[in-house]
């Protein structure tokens, strides 16, 4: 694919993604999305095992199946592409333990280029926490079919991890991008065990949680896939690093999309880690609305716009310094970054950002410059966690797999 031609992908992707990113915050992403869950209909067709996958390898990225889309189809017109639903092997970023997770990959109709079709891994923002709400089990991708129509129209082949615990069984965790990292990695090696003609080079881009598993994969990629090649990775206001939501918390300063968050975090990190207690981070118009603000299908949705209108940072405010402590900890752990990139890394985010305070990603964009690796970012004054412009980042992605010279904005030691 030429240049010229990349950068009409680019142009053309951003009108696309630009209706799902506008939307991509909590608590915005996630009404939108567990609205499509709650009213999608299902299609009649039955899935079937795409004949061509191969099921005989173990390890991470193995498939454990690979199921046709036939609902994908039928809820969106003009979709010129073949899909899969997968359930595949691969690594918990937090203690190395093998996992079993789904996800979605999808390759462009008619002949691939020379070297087989390049690869763009997408990563969603927050959707919630439970199996039902992974991308992968609607029918419309909970809206995001367009962006994988817009890619594969345009020459790429596209992937779209659900995540640990969304969309197969097992607890979400929800915040660790390492894991969310690796998830991504593998849906890539996925992919091309399902369909054939699939190149090794493949870029990372996401949003939100999606922007921080595309940046983990960034640090990951060259030790865990090497037979993979990594051009580069853009996080688009990416969840890095949230640990001072509980100092924020503590200090009764949360927005209201953060105490919205902090209601998934405190939830996912309980389900996952015994000893810590939700009862020691609910409170009042929280604890008596838990069950809706953590649902994301079902009945309880219905419910969940009205329990976060009341919900105040005090609602979420840890009880004792001690419990303080245990949440700020586990976060820490996974907060990014944790290593040197493998590939350059572009982040775009906003100074009036909502949800991830402005100064936490300077942050870590600094601690990451210190570990190496050629970094860009772009901080939009004026800008929230959904209206960020990110036109330059979908170019610096067409320049990266034309092999032009890469930029690096971090200091010189």
């Amino acid at each position: 694919m030429t240049r010229k031609a990349l950068r009409g992908v680019a142009l053309a992707l951003t009108t696309t993604l630009g209706v799902i990113l506008v939307a991509a915050s909590l608590p915005v992403s996630w009404t939108v999305a567990t609205g499509l869950l709650g009213s999608i209909t299902r299609s009649g067709s039955q899935a079937v095992p795409i004949q061509a996958a191969d099921l005989s390898r173990n390890g991470p990225g193995s498939l454990v199946s690979a199921m046709t889309m036939p609902g994908l189809a039928a809820s969106s017109d003009g979709l010129h592409l073949q899909a899969a639903r997968v359930v595949y092997r691969s690594t918990s970023g937090d203690d190395g333990a093998p996992t079993v997770v789904s996800g979605s990959v999808f390759v462009p109709l008619g002949a691939p280029p020379p070297g087989g079709w390049p690869v763009v891994a997408f990563g969603h923002g927050t959707t919630g926490i439970d199996e039902e709400c992974g991308p992968s089990k609607s029918d419309s991708l909970m809206g995001m079919s367009g962006v994988v129509a817009g890619l594969t129209a345009k020459g790429f082949a596209a992937v779209m991890p659900d995540y640990e615990g969304l969309g197969a069984p097992g607890a979400h965790p929800y915040t660790d991008a390492r894991t969310a990292g690796l998830n991504m990695i593998d849906a890539v090696r996925a992919l091309r065990s399902t369909f054939k003609n699939v190149s090794t080079r493949w870029a990372a881009l996401g949003h939100s949680q999606g922007g921080a598993a595309a940046w983990a994969a960034d640090e990951r990629a060259r030790e865990y896939a090497p037979e993979l090649d990594l051009v580069g990775a853009v996080a688009l206001a990416p969840a890095a690093d949230v640990t001072k939501l509980v100092d924020k918390a503590q200090a009764g300063t949360l927005t209201s999309d953060q105490a919205l968050a902090f209601v998934l975090v405190i939830e996912s990190l309980t389900r996952r880690f015994p000893v810590l207690n939700r009862d020691d981070y609910r409170h009042g118009a929280a604890r008596r609305s838990w069950d809706a603000l953590t649902a994301c299908a079902g009945p309880l949705v219905d419910r969940r716009a009205q329990a976060a209108v009341g919900l105040v940072p005090a609602d979420v405010a840890p009880n004792s310094t001690v419990a303080a402590a245990r949440m700020r900890q586990q976060l820490q752990r996974w907060a990014l970054p944790q290593g040197k990139l493998s590939a350059p890394l572009y982040v775009v985010y906003g100074s009036l950002d909502t949800l991830i305070d402005a100064q936490w990603t300077t942050d870590a964009i600094a601690r990451a410059c210190s570990l190496g690796g050629p970094i860009v970012w772009d901080l939009q004054p004026g800008k929230g966690h959904g209206d960020i412009d990110f036109g330059p980042a979908l170019l610096w992605i067409v320049d990266r797999f034309a092999g032009k010279p890469v930029t690096n904005e971090c200091p010189s030691a």
